[in-house]
Protein backbone atom coordinates (compact mmCIF):
# COMPACT_ATOMS: atom_id res chain seq x y z
CA UNK A 1 0.00 0.00 0.00
CA UNK A 2 1.07 3.59 -0.54
CA UNK A 3 0.30 6.73 1.42
CA UNK A 4 -1.15 9.43 -0.78
CA UNK A 5 -2.56 12.90 -0.28
CA UNK A 6 -5.34 14.87 -1.94
CA UNK A 7 -3.31 18.04 -2.49
CA UNK A 8 -6.20 20.52 -2.29
CA UNK A 9 -5.20 21.87 1.18
CA UNK A 10 -1.84 22.86 -0.33
CA UNK A 11 -3.40 24.67 -3.28
CA UNK A 12 -1.91 27.99 -2.19
CA UNK A 13 1.57 26.82 -3.12
CA UNK A 14 3.07 25.49 -6.32
CA UNK A 15 2.84 21.80 -7.09
CA UNK A 16 6.64 21.62 -6.99
CA UNK A 17 6.70 23.02 -3.43
CA UNK A 18 3.78 20.82 -2.37
CA UNK A 19 5.50 17.71 -3.68
CA UNK A 20 8.76 18.57 -1.95
CA UNK A 21 6.89 19.00 1.33
CA UNK A 22 4.83 15.81 0.94
CA UNK A 23 7.70 13.56 -0.09
CA UNK A 24 9.54 14.78 2.98
CA UNK A 25 6.70 13.21 4.96
CA UNK A 26 6.97 9.92 3.11
CA UNK A 27 4.12 10.44 0.64
CA UNK A 28 4.36 8.34 -2.52
CA UNK A 29 1.14 9.21 -4.39
CA UNK A 30 -0.96 12.31 -4.98
CA UNK A 31 -4.60 12.84 -5.87
CA UNK A 32 -4.90 16.01 -7.93
CA UNK A 33 -8.00 18.18 -8.13
CA UNK A 34 -8.89 19.16 -11.68
CA UNK A 35 -12.32 20.75 -11.29
CA UNK A 36 -15.50 21.00 -9.26
CA UNK A 37 -15.33 21.32 -5.48
CA UNK A 38 -11.66 20.26 -5.20
CA UNK A 39 -10.70 23.12 -7.51
CA UNK A 40 -7.84 22.86 -9.98
CA UNK A 41 -4.94 24.72 -8.34
CA UNK A 42 -2.46 21.96 -9.16
CA UNK A 43 -4.04 20.64 -12.36
CA UNK A 44 -5.96 23.23 -14.40
CA UNK A 45 -7.78 21.12 -16.94
CA UNK A 46 -7.51 23.74 -19.69
CA UNK A 47 -3.73 23.76 -19.37
CA UNK A 48 -3.19 20.02 -19.52
CA UNK A 49 -5.96 18.34 -21.48
CA UNK A 50 -4.72 17.36 -24.97
CA UNK A 51 -1.42 19.21 -24.39
CA UNK A 52 1.37 16.65 -24.66
CA UNK A 53 4.09 19.12 -23.74
CA UNK A 54 2.33 20.26 -20.56
CA UNK A 55 1.61 16.65 -19.63
CA UNK A 56 5.24 15.69 -20.19
CA UNK A 57 6.36 18.53 -17.91
CA UNK A 58 3.92 17.40 -15.23
CA UNK A 59 5.01 13.78 -15.42
CA UNK A 60 8.65 14.85 -15.33
CA UNK A 61 8.01 16.89 -12.18
CA UNK A 62 6.26 13.97 -10.52
CA UNK A 63 9.07 11.63 -11.53
CA UNK A 64 11.64 14.07 -10.17
CA UNK A 65 9.96 13.83 -6.78
CA UNK A 66 9.35 10.09 -7.03
CA UNK A 67 5.56 10.51 -6.84
CA UNK A 68 2.74 8.89 -8.80
CA UNK A 69 -0.89 9.88 -9.39
CA UNK A 70 -3.52 7.81 -7.58
CA UNK A 71 -6.49 9.65 -9.12
CA UNK A 72 -7.77 12.91 -10.54
CA UNK A 73 -10.52 14.49 -8.44
CA UNK A 74 -13.56 16.38 -9.69
CA UNK A 75 -16.49 16.48 -7.27
CA UNK A 76 -19.72 18.01 -8.47
CA UNK A 77 -23.36 17.16 -9.25
CA UNK A 78 -23.91 15.96 -12.83
CA UNK A 79 -27.54 15.08 -11.95
CA UNK A 80 -28.47 18.59 -10.81
CA UNK A 81 -31.94 19.73 -11.93
CA UNK A 82 -30.42 22.99 -13.15
CA UNK A 83 -29.47 21.99 -16.67
CA UNK A 84 -26.53 24.37 -16.95
CA UNK A 85 -25.02 23.16 -13.68
CA UNK A 86 -25.52 19.53 -14.64
CA UNK A 87 -23.90 20.06 -18.05
CA UNK A 88 -20.90 21.81 -16.49
CA UNK A 89 -20.43 18.99 -14.00
CA UNK A 90 -20.78 16.38 -16.74
CA UNK A 91 -18.14 18.14 -18.83
CA UNK A 92 -15.79 18.22 -15.84
CA UNK A 93 -16.22 14.47 -15.39
CA UNK A 94 -15.59 13.71 -19.04
CA UNK A 95 -12.58 16.02 -19.19
CA UNK A 96 -11.16 14.39 -16.06
CA UNK A 97 -11.64 10.93 -17.59
CA UNK A 98 -9.86 12.00 -20.79
CA UNK A 99 -7.01 13.61 -18.89
CA UNK A 100 -6.62 10.58 -16.60
CA UNK A 101 -6.34 8.43 -19.71
CA UNK A 102 -3.74 10.75 -21.23
CA UNK A 103 -1.71 10.79 -18.01
CA UNK A 104 -2.00 7.03 -17.46
CA UNK A 105 -3.61 7.79 -14.10
CA UNK A 106 -6.54 5.48 -14.91
CA UNK A 107 -8.80 6.61 -12.05
CA UNK A 108 -10.92 9.63 -11.18
CA UNK A 109 -12.75 10.38 -7.94
CA UNK A 110 -16.14 12.06 -7.87
CA UNK A 111 -19.69 12.06 -6.47
CA UNK A 112 -22.73 10.29 -7.89
CA UNK A 113 -24.73 13.51 -8.01
CA UNK A 114 -28.28 14.00 -6.76
CA UNK A 115 -31.36 14.76 -8.86
CA UNK A 116 -34.46 16.63 -7.90
CA UNK A 117 -37.39 14.69 -6.50
CA UNK A 118 -39.39 15.06 -9.72
CA UNK A 119 -39.14 16.47 -13.26
CA UNK A 120 -40.51 19.88 -12.25
CA UNK A 121 -38.46 20.40 -9.08
CA UNK A 122 -35.64 22.94 -8.95
CA UNK A 123 -33.37 21.67 -6.16
CA UNK A 124 -31.79 18.28 -5.43
CA UNK A 125 -33.68 16.10 -2.97
CA UNK A 126 -31.96 13.55 -0.70
CA UNK A 127 -34.53 10.93 0.33
CA UNK A 128 -33.77 9.40 3.74
CA UNK A 129 -37.09 7.71 4.63
CA UNK A 130 -39.73 5.71 2.69
CA UNK A 131 -42.80 7.52 4.03
CA UNK A 132 -44.82 9.56 3.16
CA UNK A 133 -45.11 7.52 0.00
CA UNK A 134 -44.27 10.36 -2.41
CA UNK A 135 -40.68 10.03 -1.21
CA UNK A 136 -40.51 6.52 -2.65
CA UNK A 137 -41.92 7.91 -5.89
CA UNK A 138 -39.17 10.53 -5.83
CA UNK A 139 -36.53 7.87 -5.24
CA UNK A 140 -37.78 5.79 -8.17
CA UNK A 141 -37.70 8.86 -10.42
CA UNK A 142 -34.17 9.73 -9.30
CA UNK A 143 -32.81 6.27 -10.03
CA UNK A 144 -34.78 5.08 -13.03
CA UNK A 145 -35.37 8.32 -14.93
CA UNK A 146 -32.21 10.25 -14.16
CA UNK A 147 -29.28 8.49 -12.50
CA UNK A 148 -29.16 5.11 -14.24
CA UNK A 149 -29.47 6.44 -17.81
CA UNK A 150 -26.85 9.11 -17.12
CA UNK A 151 -24.37 6.79 -15.45
CA UNK A 152 -24.81 4.04 -18.01
CA UNK A 153 -23.63 6.49 -20.65
CA UNK A 154 -20.78 7.84 -18.52
CA UNK A 155 -19.66 4.33 -17.56
CA UNK A 156 -19.35 3.43 -21.25
CA UNK A 157 -17.37 6.63 -21.82
CA UNK A 158 -15.03 5.73 -18.96
CA UNK A 159 -14.61 2.20 -20.30
CA UNK A 160 -13.74 3.55 -23.74
CA UNK A 161 -10.89 5.47 -22.07
CA UNK A 162 -9.79 2.67 -19.72
CA UNK A 163 -10.49 4.77 -16.62
CA UNK A 164 -12.12 3.70 -13.36
CA UNK A 165 -14.67 6.07 -11.82
CA UNK A 166 -14.40 6.00 -8.02
CA UNK A 167 -17.54 7.45 -6.46
CA UNK A 168 -17.33 8.82 -2.94
CA UNK A 169 -20.33 7.70 -0.91
CA UNK A 170 -21.52 10.91 0.72
CA UNK A 171 -24.59 12.37 2.43
CA UNK A 172 -26.84 14.48 0.19
CA UNK A 173 -25.95 12.39 -2.85
CA UNK A 174 -27.80 9.46 -4.38
CA UNK A 175 -24.91 7.10 -3.64
CA UNK A 176 -24.33 7.52 0.08
CA UNK A 177 -23.80 3.97 1.42
CA UNK A 178 -22.52 0.59 0.18
CA UNK A 179 -25.89 -0.77 -1.07
CA UNK A 180 -26.54 2.34 -3.17
CA UNK A 181 -22.97 2.09 -4.45
CA UNK A 182 -23.49 -1.46 -5.66
CA UNK A 183 -26.91 -0.61 -7.07
CA UNK A 184 -25.30 1.94 -9.40
CA UNK A 185 -22.43 -0.41 -10.27
CA UNK A 186 -24.82 -3.25 -11.11
CA UNK A 187 -26.84 -0.93 -13.37
CA UNK A 188 -23.73 0.23 -15.28
CA UNK A 189 -20.40 -1.59 -15.54
CA UNK A 190 -17.30 -2.46 -13.54
CA UNK A 191 -15.67 0.90 -14.26
CA UNK A 192 -18.06 2.30 -11.64
CA UNK A 193 -16.88 1.64 -8.10
CA UNK A 194 -16.20 3.25 -4.75
CA UNK A 195 -13.79 5.85 -3.53
CA UNK A 196 -14.09 4.46 -0.02
CA UNK A 197 -13.96 7.29 2.52
CA UNK A 198 -14.80 5.80 5.93
CA UNK A 199 -15.49 9.19 7.51
CA UNK A 200 -18.40 9.82 5.15
CA UNK A 201 -20.31 6.70 6.17
CA UNK A 202 -19.28 5.68 9.69
CA UNK A 203 -21.50 8.34 11.26
CA UNK A 204 -24.48 6.58 9.65
CA UNK A 205 -23.83 3.61 11.93
CA UNK A 206 -22.05 1.64 9.20
CA UNK A 207 -19.39 -0.84 10.34
CA UNK A 208 -16.39 -0.02 8.17
CA UNK A 209 -14.70 -3.45 8.01
CA UNK A 210 -18.08 -5.01 7.11
CA UNK A 211 -18.56 -2.34 4.44
CA UNK A 212 -15.13 -3.15 3.02
CA UNK A 213 -16.00 -6.84 2.87
CA UNK A 214 -19.39 -6.05 1.28
CA UNK A 215 -17.86 -3.92 -1.46
CA UNK A 216 -14.79 -6.09 -1.78
CA UNK A 217 -16.85 -9.17 -2.63
CA UNK A 218 -17.77 -7.36 -5.86
CA UNK A 219 -14.27 -5.95 -6.40
CA UNK A 220 -15.93 -2.55 -6.16
CA UNK A 221 -13.26 -0.52 -4.33
CA UNK A 222 -11.34 1.56 -6.88
CA UNK A 223 -9.73 4.11 -4.55
CA UNK A 224 -9.57 4.90 -0.83
CA UNK A 225 -9.63 8.13 1.14
CA UNK A 226 -7.96 8.11 4.54
CA UNK A 227 -10.01 10.42 6.73
CA UNK A 228 -11.26 10.10 10.29
CA UNK A 229 -14.44 11.18 12.03
CA UNK A 230 -15.50 11.56 15.64
CA UNK A 231 -19.07 11.18 16.86
CA UNK A 232 -19.73 13.35 19.91
CA UNK A 233 -22.34 11.57 22.01
CA UNK A 234 -23.16 14.67 24.04
CA UNK A 235 -24.74 16.13 20.91
CA UNK A 236 -25.65 12.97 19.01
CA UNK A 237 -27.76 11.64 21.87
CA UNK A 238 -29.98 14.72 21.59
CA UNK A 239 -30.01 15.56 17.86
CA UNK A 240 -29.17 12.23 16.22
CA UNK A 241 -26.68 11.89 13.39
CA UNK A 242 -28.58 13.84 10.70
CA UNK A 243 -27.02 17.11 11.79
CA UNK A 244 -27.46 20.21 9.59
CA UNK A 245 -25.41 22.61 11.71
CA UNK A 246 -22.36 24.10 9.91
CA UNK A 247 -19.17 22.07 10.08
CA UNK A 248 -17.47 24.99 11.79
CA UNK A 249 -19.81 24.78 14.79
CA UNK A 250 -17.70 21.95 16.14
CA UNK A 251 -18.81 22.24 19.76
CA UNK A 252 -22.47 21.69 18.88
CA UNK A 253 -22.31 19.15 16.07
CA UNK A 254 -23.07 15.45 16.47
CA UNK A 255 -19.99 14.58 14.45
CA UNK A 256 -17.08 16.29 12.72
CA UNK A 257 -14.31 15.16 10.40
CA UNK A 258 -10.99 14.60 12.17
CA UNK A 259 -7.40 13.84 11.31
CA UNK A 260 -6.49 10.16 11.49
CA UNK A 261 -6.09 9.10 15.10
CA UNK A 262 -8.38 11.80 16.48
CA UNK A 263 -11.61 10.01 15.66
CA UNK A 264 -10.64 6.36 16.10
CA UNK A 265 -7.66 4.63 17.68
CA UNK A 266 -4.93 2.73 15.88
CA UNK A 267 -6.70 -0.60 16.31
CA UNK A 268 -9.46 0.77 14.07
CA UNK A 269 -7.00 1.88 11.39
CA UNK A 270 -4.98 -1.33 11.51
CA UNK A 271 -8.21 -3.28 11.06
CA UNK A 272 -9.13 -0.90 8.23
CA UNK A 273 -5.96 -1.54 6.21
CA UNK A 274 -5.94 -5.25 7.06
CA UNK A 275 -9.49 -5.73 5.80
CA UNK A 276 -8.66 -3.81 2.63
CA UNK A 277 -5.80 -6.20 1.99
CA UNK A 278 -8.04 -9.21 2.67
CA UNK A 279 -10.41 -8.13 -0.12
CA UNK A 280 -7.55 -7.49 -2.52
CA UNK A 281 -7.10 -3.72 -2.31
CA UNK A 282 -3.43 -2.88 -2.13
CA UNK A 283 -3.39 0.59 -3.65
CA UNK A 284 -3.24 4.13 -2.34
CA UNK A 285 -4.69 5.43 0.91
CA UNK A 286 -5.18 9.08 -0.01
CA UNK A 287 -5.26 11.39 3.01
CA UNK A 288 -8.02 13.97 2.74
CA UNK A 289 -7.60 16.74 5.30
CA UNK A 290 -10.93 18.15 6.49
CA UNK A 291 -10.26 18.59 10.21
CA UNK A 292 -11.45 22.08 11.14
CA UNK A 293 -9.72 21.91 14.53
CA UNK A 294 -6.22 22.12 13.09
CA UNK A 295 -4.27 23.60 10.20
CA UNK A 296 -3.83 21.80 6.91
CA UNK A 297 -0.16 21.07 7.43
CA UNK A 298 -0.50 19.87 11.00
CA UNK A 299 -3.53 17.79 10.07
CA UNK A 300 -1.72 16.18 7.16
CA UNK A 301 1.41 15.52 9.21
CA UNK A 302 -0.49 13.86 12.05
CA UNK A 303 -2.61 11.83 9.64
CA UNK A 304 0.40 10.62 7.65
CA UNK A 305 2.31 9.73 10.82
CA UNK A 306 -0.61 7.68 12.13
CA UNK A 307 -1.28 6.04 8.78
CA UNK A 308 2.39 5.11 8.41
CA UNK A 309 2.05 2.98 11.54
CA UNK A 310 -0.97 1.15 10.16
CA UNK A 311 -0.19 0.41 6.50
CA UNK A 312 1.60 -2.55 5.00
CA UNK A 313 4.48 -1.53 2.75
CA UNK A 314 5.38 -4.98 1.44
CA UNK A 315 3.54 -7.79 -0.28
CA UNK A 316 2.49 -10.78 1.87
CA UNK A 317 5.19 -13.40 2.21
CA UNK A 318 4.78 -17.14 1.84
CA UNK A 319 2.76 -18.71 4.64
CA UNK A 320 5.66 -21.02 5.51
CA UNK A 321 3.90 -22.27 8.64
CA UNK A 322 1.15 -23.89 6.57
CA UNK A 323 1.66 -27.59 5.84
CA UNK A 324 0.96 -27.82 2.11
CA UNK A 325 0.47 -31.56 2.42
CA UNK A 326 -2.48 -31.27 4.75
Amino acid sequence: MQIGVLTVPLGGESLDDALEYLTGLGVEMVELGCGGDPGDDHLPIDEYLDDEDAQADLLSLLDEHGVGISALATHNNPLHPDEARAEAADQQLRDAIRLADQLDANCITCFSGLPAGGPNDEVPNWVTAPWPNEHLDALEYQWEDVAIPYWQDLAEYADDHGVDVAIEMHPNFLVYNPPSMLKLREATNERIGANLDPANIVWQGIDIPKAIRYLGEEDAIHHVHAKDLRVYDANKDVTGVLDTKPYTEELDRSWIFRSIGYGHDMDYWKDFVSTLRMVGYDGTLSVEHEDSLTSSREGLEKAISSLDEAIFETQPGEAYWVDSNV
